[in-house]
């Protein structure tokens, strides 16, 4: 009676499996490995930073020889990872073909990594002279989600521009996991960005940010509505941040539309879907609060001028 009931069951999950309105793909393509694609961040830091995310070297130490290592360690993974979107992306292609277009592309990233490095240096030098309570630019790099979320996502980024099928997206889903700051691996973002505290920061595809920006917690880039859905992909419907903006807690800045012209700065939980000038400052006006207090005599209140 009891195996009957279990081939039922077997039977009726295996017809949902021939469901198109469950399983959208077609059967033997193999995804990347989500934990591969990790553990590649965490090789990605550990090459970038020596000694802060590994107990193999002194801090800012290491060897041409482990340099090396990491690097060929590096382009064995990624080759295999990328192989496989490759093969996910178009079940036609053939597999020799897949993986020598994986080999460049690995290949290429290799060649990237320097101008990575250099664009993490600058972000930890944001982050630490943007924040008056970082002590150091070592604290930064170790301690601070903003800090992760970006690294995380130079790195996605040079995947999302070389073509990379779903790599990029895993990558920049498992800084989001971790920090509650979601970057699309698209958005293009300049020299010395800092996002400060960072929870709920919403970054979309088409966002362009320019140099020396900074962003805080809760803030929005993203579009006016995507109702269309899929009729707007590929299209700019994300905002443009000039140089030396700055956007403060809660604010949303919406549409393709949209420039924030440099220098300017944008108030706490403004709503802005329409362009800005530069060195302009952006606020809301006449926010009032209201407290009142229930079954208790009426306060006196004493201010200090």
């Amino acid at each position: 009676m009891i195996n009957e009931t279990l081939d039922q069951r077997i039977d009726a999950i295996m017809e949902g499996y021939e469901a198109e309105s469950i399983f959208f793909t077609e059967h033997k393509r193999h995804f990347p490995s989500r934990s591969a694609v990790i553990d590649l961040i965490g090789e990605m830091r550990v090459l970038l930073f020596p000694g802060y995310f590994d107990n193999d070297t002194a801090a800012g130490d290491s060897t041409k020889l482990l340099v090396g290592e990491r690097l060929l360690h590096i382009n064995r993974v990624l080759s295999t990872q990328v192989r496989k979107a490759l093969l996910y992306e178009n079940g036609t292609l053939p597999e020799d073909e897949a993986e020598q277009r994986a080999e460049c592309i690995a290949e290429e990233f290799l060649n990237r990594i320097p101008h990575i490095q250099e664009l993490m240096l600058k972000d930890a030098q944001a982050a630490f002279d943007g924040d008056p309570a970082a002590k150091s630019r070592e604290e930064v790099v170790l301690a601070y989600p903003g800090v992760y979320a970006i690294f995380v996502h130079r790195v996605a980024h040079e995947l999302f521009e070389l073509g990379v099928p779903l790599i990029p997206r895993l990558m920049s889903e498992h800084a989001h996991s971790r920090t509650g700051i979601d970057i699309h691996p698209g958005a293009t973002i300049g020299e010395y960005f800092f996002i400060d505290h960072g929870t709920g920061v919403v970054v979309g595809e088409t966002t362009t940010i320019g140099h020396h920006a900074k962003i805080y917690q809760g803030v929005t880039l993203g579009a006016t509505s995507t109702r269309k859905g899929q009729q707007l992909s590929g299209v700019k419907r994300h905002p443009t941040l000039g140089d030396y903006v700055t956007v403060y807690s809660n604010a949303s800045i919406l549409g393709g539309d949209t420039v924030i012209g440099s220098g300017s700065v944008i108030g706490g939980s403004a709503f802005v879907c329409e362009s800005v000038p530069a060195n302009a400052r952006v606020g809301v006006k006449d926010q009032e609060i209201t407290v009142r207090q229930f079954g208790v005599p009426e306060p006196v209140w004493c201010y200090e001028i």
